[in-house]
């Protein structure tokens, strides 16, 4: 069992900065993907970030070149640096790992920007 802990979300201006991290129960080098997906009111939850344990990552369409998805294998831990925020962003955000056998999500962050 994997328990995935998050942090860091919060009201910000748009424009601004927050940084989110995830922290697991589990060493790192037993997770193959480590996630981030965002659900807005009304809205299916959908990928922001991935990152796997070669350090591959993918970005969805509407975060590319204003997120980054970083790791601390020391810590177990991996973060979302969400700069230049715009209210769009706003949702629940989730952490996600996947293991060899099963995927685990987080308790979800409330990031919410205003304009």
């Amino acid at each position: 069992q994997v328990q995935l802990v998050e942090s860091g979300g919060g009201l910000v201006q748009a424009g601004g900065s927050l940084r989110l991290s995830c922290a697991a129960s589990v060493s790192i080098f037993s997770i193959n993907a480590m996630g981030w997906y965002r659900q807005a009111p009304g809205k299916q939850r959908e990928l922001v970030t991935m990152i796997t344990s070669t350090g591959s990552t993918n970005y969805g369409d509407s975060v590319k070149g204003r997120f980054t998805v970083s790791r601390d294998n020391a810590k177990n831990t991996w973060y979302l640096q969400m700069n230049s925020l715009k209210p769009e962003d706003t949702g629940v955000y989730y952490c996600n790992a996947q293991t060899r056998t099963q995927l685990y999500w987080g308790q979800g962050t409330q990031v919410t920007v205003s304009s």
